[in-house]
């Protein structure tokens, strides 16, 4: 699940920028974003995600910010790890625990 970017930061950064400087000359965030959107090669939509990551990494607006998303995916691969090994290490232990018994009969 790898998209490419097809922008490099220095554009998102000058894009973002250009919708926030200029958002006040337009009825709302939509009509900055449709006027800006085209002078930078993309579509509206992918301008306003831009804009609106930008406004929560800023905490002008509620969400999760990229650092904590991150953090988050960091914990969750942590977690399915740990998952895991506590699964592998039960079935070794009922496998010695049987192996036990086992000995123990025969003796």
């Amino acid at each position: 699940m790898n998209k490419s970017n097809k922008f490099s930061p220095e554009v998102r950064e000058r894009a973002v920028r250009m919708v926030l400087e200029h958002r006040g000359e337009y009825p709302s965030l939509w009509a900055a974003v449709e006027s800006i959107a085209p002078k930078i090669g993309c579509v509206p939509q992918t301008l306003l995600e831009w804009v609106k990551r930008t406004e929560i990494n800023a905490g002008t607006r509620p969400g999760v910010t990229t650092a904590e998303m991150a953090r988050i995916k960091e914990l969750e691969r942590e977690v399915k790890e740990l998952r895991r090994a506590n699964e592998i290490l039960k079935t070794a232990s009922a496998f010695f625990a049987q192996a036990e018994l086992d000995r123990k009969l025969k003796s």
